[in-house]
């Protein structure tokens, strides 16, 4: 198994990195989203709207491409040799990339909240959340092309 792991390895890491931009753009857009419903009253048409939107690019991109991030990701540490398992930078990836999928987790359970109409956050509290997302990225892009 390794060997293929190691044979693939760029067709590993291109699909790990475009899966990971698809999960990036969803966790970019879903907290906007909620900052626009917030906007609207709750149980109108256009409250109705948002909760289709949220819930499809949740379950239907979001979720699918973290999955597919968190396999590649994965394959790709197991290949021997491919990371320094002593390096502080990997670490700080790692911990980065499970805060984005617990951020991806909160995500859920706003979307929850809005589709039973019992969201208790203003907008403000997502436009905040917006920029979690954005400062984990960075973290994790600095944290694999420098590797300081």
């Amino acid at each position: 198994m390794t060997d293929f792991l190691a044979t693939y390895q760029s067709w590993i890491l291109s699909l790990h990195i475009m899966a990971f931009i698809a999960w990036m753009a969803g966790t970019f857009y879903l907290p906007r989203l909620y900052v626009y419903h917030c906007q609207v009253v709750p149980g109108s048409a256009e409250s109705e709207r948002f909760k289709v939107m949220e819930r499809k690019l949740l379950r239907q991109i979001m979720t699918p491409a973290m999955i597919v991030t968190f396999l590649a990701g994965g394959a790709l540490a197991s290949i021997p040799g491919l990371i320094d398992w002593n390096a502080g930078w990997w670490w700080t990836k790692l911990i980065c990339v499970l805060g984005l999928a617990g951020f991806h987790g909160a995500c859920g359970a706003w979307r929850r909240a809005f589709a039973e109409d019992r969201n208790q956050h203003p907008e403000k509290f997502y436009r905040i959340a917006n920029e979690v997302p954005t400062i984990l990225m960075m973290i994790i892009v600095i944290m694999i092309i420098v590797r300081p």
